[in-house]
């Protein structure tokens, strides 16, 4: 039995908000519920850091997952996005209604696309043998991967 209701959110360290607003509410759709700016005290030694923080959600409900875009204001960016299959977190999946057009929507905008969207067998989605989704994995404007998923 476990106390997980879901994943509360995705948080996303980015290097140009409005660039990547431009991707996460633009091309994937989702729709900013706050924009702020937070100082978030105890983090990276005695000083608090700064940061703009925007929450997209894509679906409002006490229990809707979201996704945080995180811009350092304190210091500058720091790091590389993870590459694909490595260790710790290395990319982050949706649902959507219609892959081929979230593709054609980020071709349009600019995004690279790693794959093209392509029919899958849902036992790599932990399920039974048989069932269809058909998946394309996209670069945020920072180079994260971002997999959206149809069933078929």
């Amino acid at each position: 039995m476990s106390n997980i209701d879901a994943i509360s959110h995705i948080a996303v360290g980015v290097t140009d908000m409005e660039r990547s607003l431009g991707f996460y509410r633009d091309v994937l759709g989702m729709h900013v519920s706050l924009d702020t700016e937070e100082e978030l005290p105890g983090f990276g030694g005695s000083d608090a850091q700064k940061r703009r923080a925007v929450y997209l959600r894509w679906r409002e409900g006490p229990h809707e997952t979201f996704i945080v875009l995180d811009q350092q204001l304190s210091r500058e960016p720091f790091g590389e996005p993870p590459a694909l299959f490595q260790l710790g977190t290395h990319h982050w999946g949706f649902w959507v209604e219609d892959v081929d057009g979230a593709v054609e929507r980020a071709k349009a905008a600019g995004v690279p696309i790693v794959v093209q969207p392509a029919d899958a067998d849902t036992i790599a989605y932990g399920e039974p043998a048989g069932g269809k989704c058909r998946s394309a994995f996209l670069r945020d404007p920072d180079g994260n991967v971002v997999q959206l998923d149809q069933r078929a």
